[in-house]
């Protein structure tokens, strides 16, 4: 069942650099992609003076709860995951100098959205909402949600056997927004995602609504209690999300973006943190 979704997970992954690699990078006067910024919405080119400058740091927000995108390593005290070193090798690339800021998920799209922070990365889902509050860079992974259930629970085959079932998700998430869309089912609001599936593997919640990505991280570090069921129901992808006033940004990070991309880094990267190669 594992080496079946990491299969799976694969293709995805490959198919989703496959469309990122293939759309040229947009100059301030092209047609936005999809993700930037939401249409009819004023895109943000002008410099500062000097920009980016020596001094200028750019404070990137995460939420270090989403194992393996972004979390605290229990030893070193400091963040790491896949969307930490996807950042750090795109700021590399841009020749940026950043810190990030650690928060819950809710706060930080808050803060964001009034720029109290320049970017977030924290596997965030593209969508249309969103893009009213923020500019996106272009996908740079293709995460659908889908039902993660303990092992062994044989009532629930697919999204049609949720009917009378106590469904959880992480507050804030599109998780979130789709567990509440299922009717005849009852919500449990979480924190975080782990203490949601903590709670499915101990039999207090039926069912969890997660991102394909983020639910794989978690069945990966409990194999023998969880799994997935059924196939995606959501077609959706992450990408970086930018302050509005700065989202001039947008045409410094999707070059960067391709370059990871184009000399193998996301694919280095999703071998290490995602597939568990």
């Amino acid at each position: 069942m594992q080496r079946k979704i990491v299969l799976l997970f694969c293709l995805l992954l490959i198919a989703t650099m496959v469309l990122v690699a293939c759309k040229p990078t947009p100059a301030p006067e092209s047609t936005p992609v999809a993700g930037y910024p939401a249409p009819n919405e004023p895109i943000n080119t002008t410099e500062p003076a000097g920009y980016p400058g020596p001094d200028v740091v750019y404070r990137i927000a995460t939420d270090a709860t989403f194992p393996p995108f972004e979390m605290v390593d229990e030893a070193t005290k400091q963040l790491t995951g896949f969307d930490i070193d996807l950042m750090k090798a795109i700021a590399q690339k841009a020749n940026i100098k950043y810190e990030f800021v650690n928060l819950p998920f809710d706060p930080m799209l808050a803060g964001l959205s009034e720029c109290q922070y320049d970017m977030a990365i924290a596997a965030i889902t593209i969508t249309e909402d969103r893009q009213k509050e923020f500019a996106f860079s272009n996908p740079y992974i293709d995460a659908g949600q889908i039902i993660v259930i303990k092992k062994g629970t044989d009532s629930i085959k697919s999204k049609a056997d949720l009917n009378g079932k106590v469904i959880g998700a992480q507050l804030g998430t599109t998780g979130e927004i789709e567990a509440k869309a299922i009717e005849g089912t009852t919500y449990k609001p979480y924190d975080t995602y782990d203490l949601a599936f903590l709670d499915l593997a101990n039999g207090q919640i039926d069912a969890v609504i997660a991102d394909y990505p983020t639910a794989l991280g978690f069945i990966a570090q409990n194999p023998d209690k969880l799994e997935t069921v059924g196939d995606k129901f959501t077609n959706e992808s992450y990408g970086i999300a930018i302050c509005k006033d700065k989202s001039y940004l947008v045409d410094i990070i999707n070059p960067a973006l391709q370059a990871v991309i184009d000399d193998g880094t996301l694919t280095e990267l999703a071998g290490k943190y995602l597939t568990g190669q």
